[in-house]
């Protein structure tokens, strides 16, 4: 009986494992012919519509995934890259078979930066003397304000538009680990240094709410100036419709002129046709996105190369973690240097969106910068956020260049370690003793508190690194060391407030970065831009697709709403001595 018991196991194993590698082998024959399909050119009918439905995570670049719409490998999330993105709208522009831009968006998943760079796009699409219509049943914010860049706004009947403000909301973890008997030891440079305070209060301090008020404020007054200047609306009129959330429903979003009609999908199906000058029975040729980049080549035969290197995510040590979105500090390293080496690359573009991390990581790609810059011009290009270690990344350009709704600054750093001997003792009744060398043989333990001594150690540690922090933006600013400490002590700011604090040079978007770029390393007239880190080869993003999915799906299936949770507590994981990250994540509705 036990022997049939393990022969039949051992069989249904191998069975199984068969079967789950053919499955594999199957779907490696379909990712390689679409692949290879998928360089065929795309032609693009005349009289047609770019499509833009913005529903989706929109990153820095966009990795092409070869397992779109194929069952268990295919990501479920949508995703696109900005900056491809706003190749596309300019290729539009100048494409004669493109009459316009029809416009789909409800809740699109990025920044206020990202946004403007995508509107920007849109509002020199226009200037071709080309259209642009939005239309959609709901709007967020984020989604209302790109919209409002288009020729016109149109809304279903019964369709909501959020038109009520900015909020940025933090959850504080302080009485769960009080009840869980987990004593975090928290170590900072900076009165503003707010990234522990979840673990260390209930609320916000005073100094957090300052900077965060005056935060959401200044981001917020851009919004609505642009809003007012695209929709032709007073700003204080506007400012105050929001205060008071007077777009209840459809009918009051045109009345305050927010949005032009109200129409059904079959009378905006008939307005797109009057627009293209078609029968109300011909069909309309909408192009999606995805189609649409295929149908066009970037190539350029130009030997000068704009290097765009794209730092995006936690910084952190290592070469890279295919799992997850990191700025892995070995490998941005070799990606400077490389550029940096190669002749033909005459200028770099540094595009950073990241909230920062580990201290010495941002160290090691800042002294990168520094000899790169040394040899051709190194252009700091801000997205949404780059803060703290993602501002130790920029500050050392020659140039630095960030939206007016950029999150940066946040100069300041911190240590964190957890005194677990309560929850581990009192909870789980496990205990410790030791032996040691010396008086500092396990100083960064979790099993007792620390010493004073051990304290002052970690704290003089830390305050050493706030002084090299300091010292090298004041340097890579050109201002003295106490100009930089004035607006810096963990202190948040706008790319707006940062211009007026000389922390960054220019507002704008990515494009002004490059045109900088170009002008600096003297090409200005014939260069071609190519992106770094490139993408990862076929069967590796196969293996990390299916490790995504395979914990992706277990996660959402066992922590549904909660899952929000467990990321955060997720990146307290990560935190590996000296930190420089933000203190918050602004969420967008």
């Amino acid at each position: 009986m036990s022997f049939g018991k393990a022969f039949l196991s051992s069989c249904l194993g191998a069975l199984v494992a068969m079967i789950v590698f053919s499955m594999i082998a199957v779907f490696f024959v379909i990712g390689l012919v679409s692949s290879a399909g998928s360089d065929d050119k795309v032609v693009i009918a005349d009289n047609s519509v770019l499509h833009l439905k913005l529903d989706a995570q929109i990153n820095e670049l966009q990795q092409d995934d070869p397992f779109a719409g194929l069952p268990v490998l295919g990501n479920s999330v949508p995703k696109i890259g900005l900056l491809q993105l706003k190749e596309a709208i300019q290729h539009a522009k100048d494409d004669n078979s493109i009459k316009g831009i029809y416009l789909e968006v409800s809740y699109p998943m990025t920044g206020f930066a990202s946004l403007e760079e995508i509107r920007e796009s849109l509002i020199d699409f226009r200037e071709s003397g080309k259209w642009v219509v939005a239309y959609n049943e709901v709007m967020s914010e984020g989604a209302y304000y790109l919209a409002s860049a288009a020729s016109e706004v149109y809304l279903h009947p019964e369709g909501e538009i959020e038109f009520n403000g900015l909020t940025a909301e933090i959850g504080f973890y302080k009485n769960l680990l009080d009840k869980l008997e987990i004593k975090p030891q928290v170590f900072r440079v900076g009165e503003f240094k707010s990234a522990v305070e979840p673990f260390l209060l209930e609320k916000m301090s005073a100094e957090n709410r300052f900077q965060l008020q005056e935060m959401v404020n200044s981001i917020y007054d851009h919004v609505l100036t642009r809003i007012s200047e695209s929709r032709k609306v007073p700003k204080d009129v506007l400012k105050n419709v929001s205060d008071k959330m007077q777009i209840q429903n459809a009918s009051a979003a045109v009345e305050f002129k927010l949005v032009d009609s109200l129409l059904y999908l079959d009378q905006f199906q008939a307005n797109l046709r009057k627009r293209l000058g078609v029968d109300d029975t011909d069909d309309i040729k909408l192009v999606k996105y995805n189609k649409y980049r295929k149908s066009y080549s970037n190539y350029k035969s130009s030997k000068n190369e704009i290097a765009v290197i794209v730092a995006e995510g936690a910084i952190m040590p290592g070469s890279n973690d295919d799992s997850e979105q990191v700025i892995a500090a070995d490998r941005f390293v070799d990606e400077i240097r490389k550029a940096r080496e190669d002749d033909d690359v005459k200028a770099v573009v540094l595009r950073v969106n990241s909230p920062g991390g580990e201290f010495r990581s941002s160290d090691m790609i800042w002294r990168e910068i520094e000899l790169t810059k040394k040899v051709k011009p190194v252009i700091a290009s801000m997205a949404d956020y780059a803060a703290s270690g993602g501002y130790y990344l920029s500050m050392g350009c020659d140039t630095i260049v960030a939206q007016p709704h950029t999150i940066t600054g946040s100069i300041g750093i911190f240590g964190i370690l957890f005194d677990m001997s309560g929850f581990l003792g009192n909870k789980l009744g496990i205990t410790f003793d030791e032996v040691r060398t010396g008086d500092f043989g396990d100083t960064y333990t979790v099993t007792r508190p620390l010493t004073q001594v051990e304290k002052n150690f970690i704290q003089k540690n830390l305050e050493d690194h706030y002084n090299t922090f300091t010292q090298k933006a004041a340097d890579g600013r050109g201002v003295n060391q106490s100009d930089i400490q004035q607006v810096a002590s963990g202190r948040v700011w706008t790319g707006a407030q940062a211009k007026e604090r000389k922390l960054v040079d220019v507002l704008g978007g990515f494009n002004d970065a490059v045109e900088i770029a170009a002008k600096e390393a003297n090409v200005a007239d014939d260069y071609k831009v190519r992106y770094y880190p490139r993408q990862k080869p076929f069967f590796e993003q196969l293996v990390t697709q299916l490790e995504e999915n395979a914990t992706a799906g277990r996660i959402d299936s066992e922590l549904g709403d909660l899952k929000v949770y467990y990321q955060q507590l997720k990146k307290v994981q990560r935190y590996n001595g000296a930190e420089a990250i933000l203190p918050f994540e602004l969420q967008i509705h």
